[in-house]
């Protein structure tokens, strides 16, 4: 696992643009991190780094946003089961072709594909973040 430490939103933001050019359709990326670690900061870079210019926001209430077809934005925090997931129809986007960044995964874990990324934010202090991936 890497890490690299950031400074600031700008450079998470800038980091995960650069992180996003590694991905390839179909690929699901668990965030890890606390609340406020930075997980939809990090999505808003993906987003730009595939081209994407909507505005990136925490899908907290809607469970998932679709940017496209090219980003499934997932925030698995208010999930209480697996049944509700997959009612909801969460797994199904998991084979659209699109990214998949996946927040609080854990929520979610049987219906998770057997291949996934990870990546892990830390915060530090108020600004600083430690990235694995």
């Amino acid at each position: 696992m890497k890490t690299f430490i950031s400074n600031s939103r700008e450079e998470t933001e800038a980091f995960a643009e650069q992180y996003a050019k590694t991905l390839t359709a179909g690929d699901v990326v668990l965030l890890d991190g606390d609340m406020g670690a930075g997980k939809t900061v990090f999505a808003k870079g993906v987003a730009k780094g595939l081209g994407i210019d909507e505005e990136v926001t925490s899908p907290n209430y809607a469970y998932m946003n679709d940017y496209d077809g090219r980003l499934f934005h997932y925030d698995c925090y208010r999930i209480e089961s697996v049944g509700q997931a997959e009612s909801l129809g969460l797994a199904d986007y998991f084979d659209m072709g699109g990214v998949c960044l996946v927040e609080w995964a854990q929520n979610i874990a049987p219906l998770l594909p057997k291949t996934v990324k990870r990546v892990q934010i830390v915060k530090i202090d108020e600004n600083q973040r430690e990235i694995r991936y």
